[in-house]
Parts: C-alpha cells; sequence; structure tokens
C-alpha cells in the first residue's frame, strides 16, 4: 500500500509541475512572441538584400 501512495503522490507532483511549466508558457507567450517578432523585424530590415 506504501509503494502505491508513493506512486500516487509521485504522479500528482509531476502533473502539477506539467500544469506550472504549461502555465508558465500561456501567461509569458504572448511576450515571448511579440519579442521573437520585434528581432525579426529588425533583422529583416537590416538585411542588404
Amino acid at each position: 500500500m506504501k509503494a502505491a501512495t508513493g506512486e500516487l503522490n509521485l504522479t500528482v507532483i509531476t502533473l502539477i509541475a506539467i500544469a506550472a511549466v504549461i502555465g508558465f508558457f500561456w501567461v509569458m507567450w504572448p511576450n515571448i512572441k511579440t519579442s521573437l517578432n520585434t528581432q525579426w523585424e529588425n533583422i529583416s530590415a537590416n538585411d542588404p538584400n
């Protein structure tokens, strides 16, 4: 029974960690996307071709 409880706890911790990572990117993605687009536009504007 202790092994089953340990596995359940590990599963819950893993799910919480995955949810935290997804939540972080969900919140930060608009800022990351804006930053990438700005950098891409700057590179395109400085392209000599």
